[in-house]
């Protein structure tokens, strides 16, 4: 089976090799290398401008102009086809940056959305980002689109934006005649940075969707993005002094609650608590929480888990978002050795309350340090827990770092068992070898009582990448008694990985004369053997085509398959149960995108062939509507037919999100799901009206529905609102 599988990824990356000679030749080079990097000049000024998206006050007027975008796509290296204007001036308190859009037709301008953190993407939109330490590896990304949405977001290690970060600051933006400005106000105290004199790295990207062209202030390769730090340009000229942060957010909830299944009467609840912000130093902040809550978080997306391994599910609650990247050490969505949905939620998805803690985040010197110290309650008969995670990282120069995590679970309290307590350790790092070759890793040891087997992992990952190439391979091994109890572990039982691919992006003047933007040719496979001999536990392969139109359309054409190997039967499905022994084989799976640009963009995506011991015939569908950036209904609807000798058996999963955003601070949205494996039909409704980033006042509605019999399973009612005090402003 294996031959016939590594077969298969051998003749993808021949046909790879075999196609580049008989391409034309690639686009010009982005201009720029590192040696020339950009500078920036910022001004100070006397007299803070008026933040109204108008540009007449007298700090813009002799404010140095920063101009000169070049593409990155599609034509990489040439200038922008429209010129951007950007200014920076500063006081004891804020920067401010003042940006002119130009616009041949601001009729075509494209808004996708309006609501605050809203994806930039695919609408006309203006970033920026600064590397406040100018460690080339972290920054803080602030941005917004014609509609004057606030964006903003943190790099890490030079990671994709971590959108989730959320920070006061305002932006105000006006379409006017031949073009669109945007005026930003950034508080000192929103930042972290060094004692002066500062020099900041920083980049300036603008999108046009009607071209789907992306241009920088500093050239970047169409392949990389705003947070390739490495290659930004340097912001000048600044002296800011040390800020004082001191914010308290005070919180009053009230709640009714009912739940059918216990056949218990209505019951209300109301509860305050607070949260602190507190500047240590210009580079070091602290975070308090008493009573957290987070009753205005929406609900998970669910999913139907026909597999032996685990769901993870993303973390939604603000407080553990900020500067969750410091944290963040393993591999993603298959290990990581700390993952924050740990606190306050059990394995069912129940919410444990969370009696406070306090994050201590930001650098002493040029080292990384993040502490966290979270307590929850008891609840019945289970005690409370009380986890600890301490972090340091330093950069070092081309991409490269070292780091060391701690993290510890101690159950508190009268109820908690001397034995109940897990810790793990870790250390990990990356070097990077010129600008393509990447080489990263982590190795991990967990302590468990009552566990005497291998608690380690570790996993090593060599990548390069250039403007048309992009490869890695992958080993690792987790030990069958790893286990990081306030982490995520994918799999476990003990495994060795393996992990290979390559991927090729061709994107020559003989692909656009098809009517191409690019073709992007991949293989990749991933295989986990069991330790000791012990055969196989999973294994993936994934042969693909991606062909991008100039029009927007998206077609994904694969051959991929999928093994499972079973040491003792598992059950499915109710009343199918999969017998041990090796199990799967390849299907084929197409998915199609219309232009995500448009009012009305559709998504199908089919998956036929092979599913352990028998065969799937499994499609899914999804509908979005939009109108004016204020209005978005967004439905998909996934359905699997399994067919197995064992026994055949169906599945339904579909939700429906509404949102209409009053403005980007205000908006409703509804989110509605059916699970026919749970048999539920679920309803969460939202009403948000921000003040600053996650303050204001929040409604929500919760309501679940049994469809066997129709009725009520549980009903909730929670009102909360959320002052912010500035205390130093």
């Amino acid at each position: 089976m294996f031959t016939r599988l590594f077969t298969c990824l051998g003749v993808a990356l021949l046909a790879v090799a075999v196609a580049r000679p008989s391409l034309a030749q690639q686009l010009p080079a982005p201009q720029g290398a590192p040696s020339e990097r950009r500078i920036a000049p910022a001004k100070r000024i006397a007299a803070a401008p008026v933040i109204d998206g108008v540009l007449d006050d007298s700090a813009w007027q002799d404010a140095p102009v920063i101009n000169g975008f070049v593409q990155a796509d599609p034509f990489e290296g040439m200038p922008a086809s429209e010129d951007t204007e950007v200014r920076v001036v500063y006081d004891a308190t804020a920067v401010y940056i003042g940006v002119r859009l130009l616009d041949r037709d601001p009729s075509q301008i494209v808004t996708t959305d309006t609501r605050r953190d809203s994806d930039l993407a695919r609408q006309d939109s203006f970033q920026m980002v600064f590397d406040t330490f100018h460690d080339l590896q972290n920054g803080f990304v602030f941005g917004t689109n014609s509609a004057g949405i606030e964006y903003d977001a943190q790099i890490r290690n030079l990671g994709e934006p971590n959108a989730d970060w959320d920070s006061s600051w305002e932006v105000r933006t006006h379409i006017g005649d031949g073009e669109w400005v945007a005026e930003f106000r950034v508080p000192l105290r929103t930042l972290r940075y060094a004692a002066p004199p500062q020099r900041w790295g920083v980049n300036f990207r603008r999108h046009m969707p009607r071209a789907r062209e992306t241009s920088y202030w500093s050239p970047l390769q169409r392949i990389w993005g705003i947070n390739r730090l490495s290659a930004a340009g340097q912001l000048s000229g600044l002296e800011l002094p040390a800020p004082r942060n001191l914010k308290i957010l005070p919180y009053v909830v009230g709640s009714a609650n009912r739940d059918f299944s216990q056949r218990r009467p209505t019951s209300t609840n109301g509860d305050w608590g607070l949260d602190a912000k507190v500047g240590v130093t210009p580079s070091l902040n602290l975070d308090l929480s008493y009573n957290t809550d987070f009753a205005q978080v929406e609900v998970d997306t669910q999913q139907i888990n026909l597999s032996r391994a685990n769901i993870r599910f993303p973390e939604k609650r603000g407080f553990f978002l900020e500067n969750s990247g410091l944290f963040r050490v393993g591999l993603g969505n298959e290990l990581d050795l700390f993952f924050t949905r740990r606190i306050g939620i059990n394995e069912s998805g129940g919410l444990v309350p969370v009696v406070g803690g306090g994050r201590l985040s930001g650098r002493v010197g040029s080292v990384n340090v993040g502490v966290l110290n979270m307590q929850t309650d008891s609840v019945g008969i289970n005690p409370g827990n009380n986890f600890t995670t301490a972090r340091l990282s330093q950069e070092f120069g081309n991409r490269s770092n070292l780091g060391a995590i701690f993290v510890n679970k101690q159950a508190t309290g009268d109820l908690a068992p001397s034995d109940d307590w897990n810790r793990t350790f870790g250390v990990d790092g990356a070097l990077g070898l010129g600008d393509q070759v990447t080489v990263n890793g982590f190795l991990a040891r967990t302590q468990t009582p009552g566990l005497t087997g291998r608690e380690h992992a570790y996993n090593v990952n060599f990548g390069f990448q250039d403007d048309r190439h992009r490869a890695l391979v992958e080993y690792g091994v987790t030990g069958e008694d790893f286990n990081p109890e306030v982490g995520f572990l994918q799999r476990t039982g003990g495994y060795r990985r393996i992990r290979m691919g390559l991927w090729e992006t061709l994107r020559q003047d003989k692909i656009r004369s098809w009517g191409f933007r690019e073709f992007l040719p991949h293989a990749w496979f991933r295989r986990h053997d069991r330790l000791d001999g012990g055969g196989l536990d999973a294994a993936e392969v994934h042969i693909d085509y991606y062909w991008d139109w100039e029009n927007g359309t998206f077609l994904s054409t694969g051959l991929m398959g999928s093994w499972e190997g079973f040491e003792s039967p598992f059950l499915i499905y109710p009343g199918v149960i999969i017998p041990p022994g090796e199990h799967g084989g390849y299907r084929f799976e197409t998915e199609l995108y219309s232009d995500r640009r448009k009012p009305v963009f559709g998504r199908v995506m089919w998956d036929v062939g092979r599913f352990l011991t028998g065969n799937q015939n499994s499609p899914t569908f999804q509908v979005t509507l939009r109108k004016s950036g204020n209005f978005t209904l967004d439905t998909t609807w996934e359905h699997r037919n399994i067919t197995l000798p064992q026994g055949n058996f169906r599945t339904n999963l579909g939700n429906m999100r509404v949102t209409y955003n009053f403005t980007p601070l205000i908006f409703v949205q509804s989110l509605l799901q059916y699970n026919d494996r749970t048999e539920r039909f679920s309803t969460n409704l939202r009403f948000h009206w921000l003040d600053t980033a996650a303050t204001g006042l929040f409604l929500v509605y919760n309501d679940t529905e049994s469809m066997d019999g129709l009725g009520p399973v549980n009903r909730a009612f929670v009102v909360k609102y959320v002052r912010q005090f500035d205390l130093f402003n």
